[in-house]
C-alpha cells in the first residue's frame, strides 16, 4: 500500500470530536517536535520497529501491534529502530475530546500493547477505505467511527502494565452473569467471592476497575433497575412487594436508595412513566 494522509478542514473542530488527520505511512518518518503537537496523536506499528520518547525521557519501543497514544503539546520524538517501519496513525481533538477522554480514562499519554490482536487493529484501516472510497466523506461519520474507535480503545486497549477491560469482563462474567439472576437473593462479598472463585480483596478490585464500583453496589444497581422494570409493568403492585420482589428487607431501605440512586422516590419515577403512555 502507498503512503496515505488525509487532512481535514477547519469546518470539523465546532464537533465534539474531530479528526484533524489520518493516514498511513510505509517508511515513517523521524520527528521532533519539542513543542509537542496541538492535537491527540495515535501511532501505530503495522510492521518494523519504531523508537518513541516523550514526557521527559520516557522510551518506548514501538514493534509490530503496539501504539502510543499522546497529549497534545507533550514534547516528543520518534524514529525508525529498523530497516523499515510503517504506521497508521490518527491526529484528533474536539470541543468535547477532554470530557470524553476524562470519561473514558484516556485522557493521558500512554502507551499500548498486544494491539494487533483486538478489534482496535483495523479501525483506522476502515476509516481509510471510507475515506478513499467517499471523497465527500461525511465529517459527522468520521466523528462517529473516532468515537468507536475510542470506546474500542477503551475496552480492549491494555497500556503497559495493566490488563484491558475485555480481560477483566472475562474474568468477571460468571458472578455477574449469577448476580444478574440471582440478585433478589440475601447475597453477599462472600457468596460472590465464592462463585467467582477468586478472594473477596480482589474481587473488589476487578469490580472497581472494570465498572468504578464494588460488588455490592453493582448488585444494588441491578436491584434498582429491577425495581423499575417492575413498576413501569406492573402499575398496581405496592412498593412493598416491589421492594421483596427485588432483595430489599424493608420498604424503607428500598425507598431511600431508589431515591440516592435516581434522585426521586420510586412513586415518583412511576407517576413519570405512567403519566406519560
Amino acid at each position: 500500500m502507498n503512503k496515505k494522509r488525509y487532512v481535514f478542514s477547519s469546518l470539523e473542530r465546532n464537533l465534539p470530536l474531530f479528526v484533524e488527520s489520518i493516514g498511513y505511512n510505509p517508511l515513517e518518518h523521524d520527528f521532533s517536535r519539542p513543542d509537542g503537537y496541538p492535537y491527540f496523536h495515535w501511532l501505530q506499528t503495522l510492521d518494523g520497529k519504531g523508537k518513541f520518547n516523550y514526557e521527559s525521557g520516557k522510551t518506548e519501543f514501538l514493534t509490530n501491534g503496539n501504539a502510543v497514544l499522546v497529549t497534545p503539546f507533550t514534547p516528543h520524538t520518534y524514529s525508525a529502530a529498523s530497516e523499515k517501519w510503517s504506521t497508521i496513525y490518527i491526529t484528533f481533538g474536539g470541543v468535547a475530546v477532554n470530557q470524553i477522554l476524562d470519561a473514558l480514562e484516556l485522557n493521558r499519554s500512554a502507551y499500548f500493547t498486544e494491539i494487533e490482536n483486538s478489534p482496535i487493529s483495523g479501525i483506522a484501516f476502515e476509516m481509510l477505505t471510507k475515506i478513499e472510497r467517499e471523497s465527500e466523506f461525511s465529517r459527522l461519520d468520521l466523528s462517529s467511527d473516532l468515537y468507536h474507535f475510542l470506546i474500542t480503545l477503551k475496552k480492549y486497549g491494555k497500556s503497559i502494565n495493566q490488563v484491558s477491560l475485555s480481560q477483566n469482563y472475562d474474568k468477571l462474567r460468571p458472578v455477574v452473569t449469577w448476580l444478574e439472576e440471582m440478585y433478589y437473593q440475601d447475597i453477599g462479598l462472600p457468596e460472590m467471592a465464592q462463585k467467582a472463585m477468586m478472594s473477596a480483596q480482589h474481587l473488589n478490585t476487578l469490580f472497581h476497575d472494570t465498572f468504578r464500583v464494588s460488588p455490592y453496589s453493582f448488585l444494588i444497581q441491578l436491584r434498582i433497575r429491577e425495581s423499575k422494570r417492575i413498576m413501569v409493568s406492573d402499575p398496581v403492585i405496592s412498593l412493598k412487594e416491589v421492594s421483596k420482589q427485588v432483595g430489599f428487607n424493608d420498604v424503607s431501605h428500598f425507598v431511600a436508595t431508589f431515591r440516592k440512586k435516581e434522585g426521586i422516590t420510586p412513586k415518583k419515577y412511576r407517576d413519570l412513566h405512567l403519566s406519560s403512555e
